[in-house]
């Protein structure tokens, strides 16, 4: 009986430090909604909570498939308050299909081909000088730098979004959540 305590007891300590370093691998939430590695960049937005509009704008652009696809892609994802911030009516006026070309080149604005995590990110803006360009899939460029200790990405019209959540790994890629909306020239 002692002999089957102590086997016991020293199996549950053994066990402590697994589950901890389980629990420390956990997936990362976005808006309270856990975002799992294993699924791709579509299965996990569906699932966000703040971005809903993002959604909804990339199933209007006919994206879906490309972002379901292998990858990798970097994705700067606004969150439904960083298309609150855009005048009124613009998120109605581009999902319309008469402008899906022009939804498409802003939504592509915000991919980057390959996988770049915030660690990247920041290495490659310190080798800069505390600056550092990335090409999108639209075609046009994003300037990102530090600010406050935090990741700053700035478009090609001079406007500016701040990375709120890094890292989200995705079986194709990584997103960032950003908090304002990104347009390319």
């Amino acid at each position: 009986m002692k002999k089957t305590v102590l086997t016991l007891l020293a199996g549950a300590l053994l066990a402590v430090p697994a589950l901890s370093a389980v629990a420390q691998k956990a997936d990362p939430t976005v808006g309270g909604a856990p975002m799992y590695a294993n699924k791709n960049i579509i299965q996990n937005a569906v699932n966000s909570p703040i971005h809903k509009t993002l959604v909804a704008a990339v199933k209007a652009a006919g994206l879906v498939d490309t972002l379901e696809g292998p990858g990798p892609f970097t994705v700067f994802a606004p969150t439904d308050d960083a298309f609150a911030k855009l005048p009124d009516g613009t998120v109605a006026t581009l999902v319309q299909p008469e402008n899906k070309a022009t939804l498409v080149k802003i939504l592509t604005y915000h991919v980057i081909a390959g996988k770049i995590t915030s660690k990247e990110l920041i290495k490659d803006i310190k080798k800069g000088g505390g600056s550092y360009s990335a090409k999108t899939l639209e075609g046009g460029s994003l300037t990102f730098t530090l600010d406050g200790g935090k990741v700053k990405i700035t478009d090609e019209k001079g406007g500016s979004a701040y990375v709120t959540t890094a890292d989200v790994i995705q079986s194709n890629g990584v997103i960032h959540v950003i908090d304002s909306v990104l347009m390319p020239n």
